[in-house]
Formats: structure tokens, sequence, C-alpha cells
């Protein structure tokens, strides 16, 4: 069975389902069709994961064929203390991808994500409210009943990038570390994307597919949305997982419609891009690149 040596390890909301598009369209890579494993990790508290085992893990790459890079993606693995120690046990030469982006952006996405996914995730629809809860959650109250990953909500714990990537660059070494920024992909997405396929010493003149992916999207009945978050107790033992797991996507596919997210309000905007900017230049620093942008306010964002 085909083994993965290549892992996108997150973060959340920072263009990893664009990046596993862009790679497997290449001849020589081939990518999990399931995002979201999460094999390693085994510090993450998932609620109600069914457990699985190598042979099981190892599934997801059956069709795999020759392919240099076996690859899948797991966007909690960034966050997680020990996804990578327990990923460079399994694979001492495998490679990861870091994807980033403004952390304030992030925490805003991430939120309207878990609104779009159902009451299951986030039952809170201002952000700043949600924001004002962290406390709370970080408590274990005010947790969504069926939320899978409760720290998840710590929404500012998310994006402190700078000891995620420091710890992915001294366990693996930063030569199999490669740092794509979300704004690269949205500057320059055919140069962003050569530049990781000649990290991967493959044929950098292929020329990906680059359409819009993983747009915004808003529900469109908070009735169907909670209707879909809410599993009847028995269904567990009615459905296969996939087939429940496939229903529920099949739903919130249907309730959602593509949409410009809500402008961030200003005053907020403001003081969380001076809460973080003490981090985002400490990760400015870890990986060499000028992230000066995410630390000031264009003037449609001023308060």
């Amino acid at each position: 069975m085909p083994r993965p040596n290549l892992f996108i390890l997150g973060a959340p909301k920072c263009g990893t389902t664009a990046m596993c598009r862009y790679l497997e369209v290449h001849p020589e890579v081939f990518v999990a069709p399931r995002k979201d494993v999460h094999y390693f990790g085994s510090d993450l508290g998932f609620r109600g994961k069914e457990p699985i085992d190598e042979a099981g893990y190892l599934t997801h790459f059956a069709e795999a064929g020759s392919e240099s890079w076996v690859g899948e993606a797991s966007v909690w693995y960034l966050y997680s203390q020990r996804a990578a120690a327990e990923l460079d046990a399994f694979s001492p030469h495998g490679r990861a991808i870091v994807m980033l982006r403004n952390p304030v952006e992030v925490m805003h996405a991430l939120h309207s994500q878990y609104l779009l996914n159902g009451l299951g995730d986030e039952d809170i629809d201002d952000f700043e409210v949600a924001l004002a809860a962290q406390v709370d959650r970080a408590a274990g109250r005010r947790i969504p009943p069926h939320n899978r990953l409760p720290e998840s909500l710590q929404y500012r714990t998310v994006v402190r990038f700078h000891d995620q990537v420091a710890r992915a660059f001294e366990t693996l070494g930063r030569d199999r570390v490669r740092v794509v920024l979300q704004d690269d992909l949205k500057a320059d997405t055919a140069g962003a994307v050569r530049g990781v396929y000649s990290w991967l010493g493959v044929d950098d003149t292929v020329i990906p597919e680059l359409d819009r992916v993983n747009s915004n999207k808003v529900v469109r009945s908070k009735t169907l949305r909670k209707a879909v978050a809410l599993t009847p107790s028995g269904a567990k033992d009615l459905l296969p997982t996939g087939l429940r797991q496939g229903l529920r996507k099949r739903l919130r596919k249907l309730n959602s419609r593509h949409a410009k997210r809500a402008p961030l309000d200003p005053a907020l905007r403001a003081r969380l891009t001076a809460e973080l900017r003490p981090e985002v230049e400490a990760l400015a620093e870890l990986i060499d690149r000028d992230l000066s942008a995410w630390t000031e306010l264009s003037p449609s964002h001023s308060p």
C-alpha cells in the first residue's frame, strides 16, 4: 500500500483546499481524495472521532500509483503539538507544506466557516461575542454540544502561528517545510504553485488549473443548518459513517450560497491587529518574510 510522504499541515482557512487542487493535477503528485483525516495529532481533542489504525489510514492512498509524492491535507496538524513529531516518525524523509494568512482574517474566516457548518461547530453568530466567549470556553463552558474540536473555538490561540511554525521547523528541519502565504497565491497563483513544484523536484512547467477554490459561503436557512448539525440519536446505527458524512456535506452544499463575507467591524479589526502585531513580527522574522501588510490598516479598514 502506498505510504504518504507529503503533508499539508494547515493552517485552517489559509488556502489548503486550493493547494490540494494545484497539487493533485500534477502527474507526479497524488493527493488523498479525503481532506482532514487527522491521523496524526494525538493531542487534538476531537469528540466523536472514530479511531483509525495505520492500515485504515493507508486506505486513503490506495489509488496512488507511481507518483513521486503521495500526500494528504489535515488543517489541524500545524496547531497540534504532537502531529509534526508523529508524522516525522511515520515518514522520516517526508515533506510538509504550511499555508499561512493574516491571522485577523483567519479568525474571521474560521468563524464564518463554522457558522456555515452548522450549530455543531459554532452557535454564536456575532464574531466579537464569540471572541469574548473564549474564556468561558477554555473552562469548558458554552461549547456547542455537537462541536467536534472545542479547542478550535479558541480563535486567538489558533492563529498563534509563530510557535506552530517554529515547532514544525525544529521537528522536521527547515529544508523539509515549505511555507506558502495565501497572499502569494492571490498575487501570483501560477508562480507560487510553480515554486512548490520546484521545491518538490517535479516538473515545474506543468500549468495548474487556476480557478478560484473554496470562496466564502453563507447559509440560506438557519433552521436547516441546525437540522444538519443535530444528527438523530439512532443515525449512527442506521447509517455508515461515510454515508452520514456524505449526506451532511450534501445538505450543507444545498443550504449555502457564495457570498462576500460581511466586513469585519473596523474598530474590532484595529484592536485585533494591534493585539497580534508582536506575534506577526516574530513570525516575519522566523520565516524571513515581510508581513508588514498584516500589521497595518488600510484607509478602508480604519476605525
